[in-house]
């Protein structure tokens, strides 16, 4: 299928199973895509069953591989997505709460990762070094289903606040941890494909190798320096962007520069071995508090927002509809689905520790409100970039079981957690009260 085919396909679908769940399930938006393009998927599956000769499975399952659902959302969408979120949080508030979300994204994801990592090395006999690979890819929350639950769950707003901030961040931080764990547990990733995961992980193995020095200290430094940049490289183009922007008076050219940001600036960080997703969470708070402010006129603002949050609810849609189709890209194996159903338990363990510890550290020092740990470990769903993460893996042995249980994962997230974080919080504020 050529891409312009692919792209009105999932345009179609994700219409059509909007509507169905508009119509018929009521549930909110993204997270209904996602419940009808499950049932579709199961449907199908079940239609094969009882129809071995049917070849409709097949056909599906190669339009599925053929969309290449890692490099759809990890080249395409998730520059889109991160720059759209970050876009409406407020740096005023995000300065206020900043203790907390940057132990979060930076302690609370090591701790997740090695949590989840050990714990699975334990489940499932896997090698130690690439189990922490696992941890690293399920440690994230998505802040695509993050923020589409915050915007229903209408939390306090300094809670809200940290959770936004937490899953915009933590998502720049745990794929710069899984590329360089990755290049670790599997040396020599040139023999593994050319996906743009596997190359900056093979950019960041050789980079530690030529350091010459041990492997912890050269993780380090490399994780540094992909953070590091890549807000360094977000700030800058915000800046240049806001600058040019003071100059214009063009509500339609100034959407377009936003667009150009968002895109280019994506590309350029690749292609300069930065932190992409990083990039775009700072390009995009810097454009949504600086130029707001004093480089848009009003009218402009409008459009701005209006094309925005139209681009991150098309891209919501488009992203659960193919969570819900990677089901014929996994292998359903009795053995595995145990393995997935004890990791569903450790990846809520992984995420109680990685908001807890900060918490705690901080309460002392900085107010907190009661119910910060229990809502902010449930209403951490995982989403479609640890899909697409688990599906670049360098293909081995373990490669199905880790797919299989991710995927596992981000359904129970998204479809449990997600469905149950707004009448959760709702009872703890009762309680409180």
């Amino acid at each position: 299928m050529t891409l312009l085919q692919i792209a009105s396909l999932l345009i179609v679908l994700a219409a059509a199973f909007g509507t169905i769940n508009y119509l018929v399930l009521k549930l909110p938006s993204a997270i209904g895509i996602l419940v009808v393009a499950l049932l579709a998927s199961l449907g199908v599956l079940a239609f094969d069953f009882i129809f071995p000769a049917s070849t409709v499975e097949e056909s599906i399952t190669a339009v599925v591989k053929d969309i290449e659902f890692s490099d759809a959302l990890l080249e395409g969408m998730l520059g889109l997505l991160l720059f759209a979120g970050a876009l409406h949080v407020k740096v005023a508030d995000l300065r206020a709460e900043w203790p907390a979300v940057l132990m979060m994204a930076t302690i609370g994801v090591g701790l997740s990762t090695v949590i989840a990592g050990v714990g699975f090395s334990w489940i499932t006999g896997m090698p130690l070094m690439i189990a922490l690979v696992f941890g690293a890819l399920i440690s994230p929350t998505d802040p695509v289903a993050v923020l589409g639950v915050l915007r229903a769950a209408k939390l306090d707003k300094r809670l809200e606040t940290k959770i936004a901030g937490e899953s915009l961040f933590n998502d720049g931080v745990g794929y710069v941890v899984y590329l360089v764990l990755l290049g670790l547990a599997f040396p020599g990733l040139s023999g593994h494909g050319e996906s743009t995961v596997t190359l900056e992980a093979e950019h960041l193995a050789e980079e530690a190798a030529s350091h010459g020095g041990s492997a912890l200290a050269d993780a380090a430094v490399l994780f540094a320096q992909e953070a590091l940049g890549g807000a360094a490289l977000g700030m800058i183009l915000g800046w240049i962007t806001w600058r040019v922007m003071r100059r214009i008076n063009d509500y339609s050219l100034e959407v377009l520069i936003t667009l150009a940001l968002a895109f280019g600036g994506y590309e350029l960080a690749i292609w300069l071995h930065v932190s992409a997703p990083i990039m775009a969470v700072c390009a995009g708070l810097l454009i949504g508090e600086v130029s707001y402010r004093d480089a848009m006129s009003e009218e402009t603002r409008e459009y701005v927002d209006a094309f925005w949050k139209l681009i991150d609810e098309i891209l919501n849609a488009v992203l659960f509809l193919l969570i819900g189709v990677e089901l014929f890209a996994v292998s359903f194996e009795a053995s595995f689905l145990v393995s997935a159903v004890a990791a569903i338990g450790l990846a809520l363990l992984a995420r109680l520790a990685a908001v807890a510890v900060p918490v705690l550290i901080l309460r002392p020092f900085h107010n907190m409100p009661d119910n910060v740990i229990p809502l902010m470990t449930w209403g951490g769903l995982k989403g479609g970039i640890s899909v697409a993460l688990a599906l670049s893996l360098p293909d081995s042995e373990w490669k199905p079981l880790i797919l299989t249980t991710t995927y596992v994962i981000v359904l129970f997230s998204i479809i449990v957690q997600g469905l149950t974080v707004a009448p959760f919080a709702a009872r703890l504020d009762k309680k409180a009260s």
